[in-house]
């Protein structure tokens, strides 16, 4: 069987500290390398198109929600559980790229209303494909099967951790 370095972290440990059970770093350990294995491979992608990841992040979130009018500024920032000043910022460099509108609401002028522009619907519609497909690539070295039973294991974590489908997200989720 093939090592990783994770393999060789918890046999170090094991010398090191034969009185301590290293065994979740296998599973943790792994679940931190491959996110920073997979960002890495996601931010070369979203480069191809121009993007960072939290701007990829707000056109995403603006097209999957299918609202015709767009969504409240407030409503992004919820989404993705980052300040509204880093909301504020994606917001502008989008606006300055021409990917979204940011109007005030003719109802409540208080509230901001952000909307895909046709061409930032072009392009988050590409971008997401491309995604896909390279996320598609980055899971080929499991079967299906082994991918469903990872995703269930992976929700059962989450889950235990409190991340549930109406709860607030992390920095950065999609």
């Amino acid at each position: 069987m093939e090592r990783d370095a994770v393999d060789l972290i918890v046999e170090q440990w094991a010398r090191a500290r034969p009185d301590l059970d290293a065994s979740p770093m296998r599973v943790l350990g792994r679940l931190s390398r491959a996110t920073r294995l997979i960002e890495r491979e996601l931010k070369a992608l979203f480069n191809e198109f121009g993007l960072e990841k939290g701007e990829f992040d707000v056109l995403a979130t603006l097209r999957r929600a299918g609202l015709p009018d767009g969504m409240t500024a407030g409503m992004l920032a919820r989404s993705s559980m980052v300040t509204s000043g880093a909301v504020t910022n994606r917001l502008d460099r989008l606006v300055a790229k021409g990917y979204i509108t940011r109007d005030v609401d003719p109802a409540d002028r208080r509230t901001v209303v952000v909307a895909l522009t046709p061409a930032g619907r072009e392009l988050i519609d590409r971008a997401v494909a491309a995604h896909i497909d390279n996320e598609r690539r980055i899971l080929a070295a499991l079967d299906r099967d082994q991918q469903d039973a990872l995703a269930a294991a992976l929700r059962t974590l989450l889950l235990s951790l409190g991340d549930e489908a109406d709860a607030p997200r992390a920095p950065g989720d999609l």
